[in-house]
């Protein structure tokens, strides 16, 4: 093939990074994009951001607008910190909307126009300034004025045609203003690309986009999260693990409780997820502090994704079980991610954690808790399977991956709200017992695809010095029915520290 030809629709940046990485590149050069979403959706931020990377980029960039304002579109572009000096702008709209006097004689309303005018109006501002780059805002007043789908289409087609004997690269926006959504500009745009806003019942608004064509280039398909922040679209890629392979080197990581490597057969491997399973307040996300404290204290880096404990509470929580988070933190090895259920959608997790480990470097990542997750992803029924992408992704990387679940109840049958075992290589259960009169918990491991494991039941205690795990207790029934019962020798348990000697039961 021709050089020349191959570089005729060779990808330009979007202005978005994740939006150039679903497209393996960006936009086709000298074609026409069409970019449809209901109001609200984004199209307009997204078509501002395609021109601003033009005009650092030292091109043309041209924006015609006949449903908004070049006064709104400053205001709008104020608010996200822009400054669109450079940008031409074309308004077809009322002069007295006007905010430069000079300019009025050459504003129209698009009502009082007729289509033929209108686009010659177009034609004549494209000629004016030679633009590389178009936004072209919006479809849905050429099709009002066309009054039929066939002269709309023609119109189009006449667009596309002038843009690209032009060779300029164009985004054509829609808000879909019609009853029916209008397929007739899929078949002649080069590129489709759908904006979507989903409200659910409680919290934020979530949004995401779906690419339905885009001709001669592999895209990734599916839907893809993002969010409309100051400085315009941030787009998360859908993750998928396969994509994601990188070398590292294998091996275990300890903790500050040998009695707690050992029954996990050395401690956490790297590259694998482990599963801390359990009843509310058996001390599940202590246990997954005690190997991240550890390894901050080695210099890894480390990122907490916190749902169910503000930062303050996590801090003064840790730092009463003798771990000191917050001297981690303000050295930059600990990264702690609070997270609204109600705010976060699953595409902003997935960008969070892998800008945690591909930018920041986390070799350690604790996710507290899948409940809080779950609740994050209320609605979706692929909870499993986004997770499973997350889990392998991590392995791939080489992250020690903590997964804590919450099971329903404290005591009796326990049931958990998704079973994640499958997807995670250790399994560590956590269970309440009652022996002396006092409450206290065991600990076991279920699963370690990795290597070996102890199949004996200990007792662990959390106390002002940190994490204790005793000596493996033998006589013990019911404990995986969720009912744990403890038959044995009591001076077989732990004592406690500041007696000295002195146990739960007396003199040990």
């Amino acid at each position: 093939m021709p050089s020349s030809v191959a570089a005729d629709a060779a990808p330009i940046l979007t202005g978005v990074a994740g939006l150039d990485q679903i497209l393996h590149g960006g936009y086709a050069a000298h074609r026409a994009h069409l970019i449809e979403g209901r109001p609200g959706s984004g199209k307009t931020t997204l078509g501002l951001q395609f021109l601003l990377d033009g005009l650092e980029r030292g091109e043309t960039g041209l924006y015609i607008t006949l449903s908004e304002s070049k006064r709104e579109l400053l205001s709008m572009a104020d608010r996200h910190g822009w400054s669109l000096d450079g940008i031409n702008i074309y308004e077809l709209i009322p002069p007295e909307l006007s905010l430069e006097s000079e300019q009025q004689q050459s504003l129209v309303h698009s009502s009082d126009l007729e289509l033929g005018e209108t686009v010659r109006m177009a034609f004549a501002e494209m000629e004016r300034v030679k633009p590389s780059r178009v936004v072209f805002d919006s479809l849905s007043e050429i099709r009002l004025l066309s009054q039929g789908s066939l002269r709309y289409r023609r119109q189009v087609l006449a667009l596309k045609s002038y843009f690209l004997l032009n060779n300029a690269t164009v985004l054509m926006l829609d808000d879909l203003s019609a009853e029916d959504d209008d397929l007739n500009l899929h078949s002649i745009s080069h590129a489709v690309i759908r904006l979507e806003q989903v409200t659910p019942p409680y919290g934020a608004a979530r949004r995401r986009l779906h690419v339905i064509k885009m001709r001669g280039t592999q895209y990734e398909g599916g839907y893809h999260d993002f969010v409309i922040k100051r400085g315009g679209l941030c787009i998360y890629p859908r993750l998928v693990a396969a994509n994601h392979q990188a070398e590292f080197v294998t091996g275990s990581i300890a903790c500050r409780v040998p009695e707690l490597d050992a029954v996990l057969g050395g401690g956490l491997d790297r590259g694998t997820t482990t599963l801390v399973i359990g009843p509310s307040g058996v001390g599940k996300s202590t246990l997954a502090l005690g190997y991240l404290i550890a390894g901050l204290d080695r210099g890894e880096r480390g990122l907490v994704i916190s749902f169910d404990e503000t930062l303050g509470i996590l801090l003064r929580r840790a730092a009463g079980v003798g771990m000191d988070l917050g001297v981690h933190m303000e050295s930059g090895l600990l990264q702690i991610e609070q997270m609204d259920p109600a705010e976060v959608s699953a595409g902003d997790l997935a960008g969070r954690i892998r800008k945690a480990v591909e930018v920041d470097g986390a070799r350690i990542v604790v996710i507290d808790s899948l409940t809080g997750y779950m609740s994050a992803m209320s609605g979706q029924p692929y909870l499993v399977l986004q997770m499973h992408e997350m889990v392998t992704y991590l392995n791939q990387q080489g992250v020690v991956t903590i997964l804590i679940l919450a099971q329903h109840g404290m005591v009796g049958r326990m049931d958990s709200p998704v079973d994640l075992t499958y997807v995670s290589d250790t399994v560590v259960m956590l269970r309440f017992f009652e022996a002396g009169g006092r409450v206290r918990r065991a600990l076991s491991v279920l699963k370690k695809r990795t290597g070996a494991h102890e199949d004996t039941i200990r007792e662990f205690r959390i106390d002002a010095q940190g994490l204790r795990v005793g000596e493996a207790l033998s006589d013990f029934r019911g404990v995986l029915t969720g009912v744990p019962t403890y038959e044995g020798d009591r001076t077989s348990l732990l004592v406690d520290r500041e007696t000295h000697g002195r146990g739960d039961n007396g003199p040990a």
